[in-house]
């Protein structure tokens, strides 16, 4: 297998994507919208969906929208086999309980992990039994998965705890998959950004450093996919300060600020 090589973008002629009605999902499909691709696309949001398959559609992509809450295990697999076979799937929906400090609700919580971890393993899981029966593509590999996890991974925020938790279970899952993924000749990645200019920060009134527009992020995580990353994570300084705080004791990060909310 050759995974580590850095195929073309006709090396994806298949591509799911899930969220993709606004935000970052909007903008991967976008950056992977050109002929001879066919998207598929999914989201809640009929109307925004209908927006960016039209605007991929433009582009000159092949383009099917399905409209489907990602916590339906039934409608996110049946989104899958549909598609017939796939080369790439985006596990990009995701939510959180926003900032201010507030404890999370107990609905809250739930509902955060049933999006970012359990709703991203409900269309994972069918895509990769999809792609094992699938012949191996010009990279050597036959299908590729990445999840959409944070930079919040890393760091056990006190601003967003359900948030971190639930994109650090994500990013675990994902790499140590790959490790035994890739002797079926799959791929699974988990894709760590940091603050991206989207909805769901919209509402942050704290400072995000190197906050990035969604289609230069959407940009960079496709880069870092097609060049074989296990976890493609970036800012690269925004990502090692995580680290850091992360190494610190928990009673540290307890006295920070619990404005130190969720990225991604």
């Amino acid at each position: 297998m050759q995974g580590g090589n850095r195929p073309t973008r006709a090396a994806w002629p298949r591509v799911a994507v899930t969220g993709a009605s606004s935000g970052l999902g909007a903008a991967l499909a976008l950056a992977l919208a050109a002929p001879g691709r066919t998207l598929h696309l999914a989201g809640r949001d009929t109307a925004r969906l209908a927006a960016t398959a039209a605007a991929c559609r433009g582009r000159g992509a092949a383009v099917t929208e399905t409209a489907f809450d990602v916590t339906d295990p039934a409608a996110a697999r049946a989104w899958v086999k549909g598609s017939g076979g796939l080369d790439l799937l985006l596990a990009n929906a995701g939510t959180s309980a926003g900032t201010g400090g507030a404890s999370e609700s107990a609905d809250q919580v739930a509902r955060i992990f049933a999006v970012n971890l359990t709703g991203a393993l409900n269309t994972v899981l069918p895509a990769l039994d999809l792609m094992r029966g699938q012949p191996r593509g010009p990279d050597g590999v036959r299908g590729r998965v990445a999840a959409i996890a944070s930079i919040a991974a890393f760091v056990a925020s006190p601003g967003a705890p359900a948030y971190a938790a639930s994109k650090a279970a994500l990013q675990r899952w994902a790499e140590a998959t790959d490790a035994t993924s890739r002797r079926e000749d799959l791929r699974v990645h988990a894709v760590c950004p940091g603050f991206i200019r989207t909805p769901m920060t919209a509402p942050n009134r704290f400072p995000m450093p190197m906050i990035l527009e969604a289609d230069e992020a959407a940009r960079r995580a496709l880069a870092g996919i097609a060049r074989g990353r296990a976890r493609v994570a970036f800012p690269w300084p925004v990502y090692a300060a995580a680290r850091l705080m992360g190494a610190l004791p928990p009673a540290w990060l307890s006295r920070l600020p619990s404005k130190a909310d969720s990225a991604g």
